[in-house]
């Protein structure tokens, strides 16, 4: 048996024009890979590979010359795969510079090791047994627009409501904050915001002040990453909870991470799979964060159902009573299909459909 990999681009389609603090998205790239063996053909692991535009180290213009040639050289290492030596097959394969082929990857060995079933870690919601609640996201845009999505995010029964900030003026956010707040108190919606680092040190200061009188449960990366020691500041005066997102990007090794979070002490970190270096980083992330008693969620990088799934049953590994930010495989007019079902802000594999990625298998031949 020899195990042999090959891949497939899809470029999704948003819904809507999706507002972002780096611009307007209305597609998205992804990669997807497949491995399999030349005696069991049939028999495939599939993992996303997403990097996202503007925020991921790996975007870059020969992303698929890169993971081509990555893919070259798996071919050529006639490997078998085990649960022990899969993070060693990545680790040697793929430089930390890839992040998103890292988590592509690893997802394929894991999905290809558990029988091709789209399973990567072989727990409650991969039996279809569990649920995992998350948060329902509201995309930067014009007032009426943002209002609109809370109104129906509310309706589709979230109890946790995060906000993008940044897109309009600072007072017309904190207006719709405000609706949410004179309806429901925060014993009834959670209220999240995410700043992608779009204030200065004062600014943020000031906006938080802000944000406590709204009962805001805590803000994601309130300054730009790359600024330890303003940020830890800033956590330490607690004037709401800080999540670091950002911030963790490009931390490859365990002794940074666990040095990133001693020196700045953030009271939660937002964990991304495509844009922190895959699974196994996540998990790193999470023992460090465990050491200084720092709260977590993950949050999807707008990948399809394929990594969705992955991420949500990561996410199901643990005991996390935080609402997930999984939230984004309803983003796309033709996603891949599959049994994810989201229903009064939880996500789980409870759908009617089935996996249907025959447009990924049926043009690709393995060698």
């Amino acid at each position: 048996m020899s195990l042999n990999a090959t891949y497939f681009k899809k470029t999704f389609k948003f819904k809507f024009d999706a507002g972002t603090s780096r611009g307007i998205l209305r597609e998205k790239d992804s990669y997807f890979i497949l491995i399999s063996d030349n005696q069991k053909k049939k028999v495939f692991g599939i993992g996303e590979a997403a990097p996202l535009k503007g925020l991921s180290i790996d975007d870059i213009s020969d992303f698929e010359k890169q993971l081509s040639h990555i893919i070259y050289n798996f071919n050529l290492l006639d490997i078998e795969v085990f649960d022990w030596n899969i993070n060693i097959i990545v680790g040697q394969l793929i430089n930390n510079k890839f992040p998103s082929i890292v988590f592509g990857f690893e997802t394929a060995l894991w999905d290809y090791l558990n029988g091709g079933q789209r399973i990567i870690f072989n727990n409650e919601f991969a039996k279809r047994q569990k649920k995992v609640e998350i948060n329902g996201l509201i995309w930067m845009g014009s007032e009426k627009f943002m209002g609109e999505q809370i109104s129906k995010k509310i309706n589709e029964g979230y109890k946790t409501i995060k906000m993008k900030v940044g897109a309009i003026d600072f007072d017309s956010e904190v207006k719709l904050l405000e609706s949410i707040r004179n309806k429901f108190d925060k014993d009834s919606i959670t209220l999240r915001v995410d700043a992608n680092g779009a204030f200065d040190t004062n600014q943020a200061r000031e906006a938080l002040k802000t944000y406590r009188r709204l009962d805001i449960h805590s803000i994601e990366q309130p300054i730009e990453a790359g600024q330890p020691d303003e940020m830890a500041e800033l956590c330490r005066e607690n004037i709401i909870p800080i999540a670091l997102d950002e911030e963790l990007i490009g931390i490859s090794d365990y002794v940074g991470k666990r040095n990133l979070l001693k020196q700045i002490m953030p009271q939660y970190i937002i964990i991304k799979p495509t844009l922190i270096g895959g699974l196994r980083a996540s998990k790193e992330w999470v023992d460090a964060a465990n050491q200084f008693n720092v709260e977590w969620w993950t949050t999807s990088a707008l990948e399809s159902n394929i990594g969705l799934n992955a991420i949500c049953q990561f996410a199901a590994e643990y005991p996390t009573k935080l609402p997930q930010g999984l939230g984004t495989g309803q983003l796309y007019v033709e996603n891949i299909g599959s049994p994810l079902k989201i229903e009064n802000g939880y996500i789980s594999l409870s759908g009617p459909d089935d996996w249907n990625i025959s447009e990924l298998t049926d043009s690709v031949e393995f060698r």
